[in-house]
């Protein structure tokens, strides 16, 4: 990779990441519902993870958990809570968790996409658009019942919700929101990545 295209692939990383960033730290980024919130920041992730590959994706699905993380310091009631319990088990909830789904969306569609095939090209861009929003709600309520689920703070919401074991926590708990933000990352995600592959790809 020549110096001019390392140029190129960088300022396309840093635009994703300011857009990350003005999400993140703006109304646009966060719908609260509940204690959880749908949140378009997968989207520019996606998106980048898809157009640049996995580096790049891990990168932004970094700066996402670290964005999330610093909520936990007073400006998010349900991070804030958690950061309470057990700080490093907070950090370990919020920001590998979005590495590794920035990261495989990327994963998934270099293994699916073959440019030759226009189906199966299709077919890569959906399934890794789908994949980002989706992998990052399971990476997320993972971590959280794995470091949290005994706490009594979790443990009232399990009471409140009736839930018998902690995958019917993790349904009741992400309910329509996560399915919600899975079909918005999708949809948008996978149109913005799949008009723009080409442009970026003409080699």
């Amino acid at each position: 990779m020549n110096d001019h295209s390392k140029t190129l692939r960088l300022t396309r990383l840093a635009l994703l990441a300011a857009i990350v960033l003005v999400l993140a730290y703006t109304p646009l980024g966060y719908i609260h519902i509940g204690p959880l919130a749908i949140t378009p920041i997968m989207i520019p992730v996606t998106v980048g993870a898809i157009l640049l590959g996995p580096t790049e994706g891990a990168i932004l699905g970094g700066i996402f958990g670290l964005t999330s993380f610093s909520t936990c310091f007073g400006s998010d009631a349900f991070g804030t809570m958690l950061m309470s319990i057990n700080p490093v088990f907070t950090f370990l909830t919020c920001v590998p968790t979005r590495v590794l789904a920035g990261w495989l969306p990327a994963v998934i569609f270099k293994a699916l996409y073959r440019k030759e095939q226009p189906l199966r090209a299709n077919t890569a861009f959906g399934v890794a658009a789908l994949a980002g929003p989706v992998l990052n709600t399971v990476f997320f309520m993972g971590a959280l019942v794995l470091f949290f689920y005994r706490t009594d703070y979790i443990q009232g919401f399990v009471t409140a919700l009736g839930a018998a074991n902690p995958l019917v926590f993790v349904l009741l708990f992400v309910g329509v929101q996560g399915v919600v933000e899975a079909a918005a990352g999708f949809v948008v995600s996978g149109i913005l990545s799949r008009a723009v592959y080409p442009v970026l790809h003409r080699s």
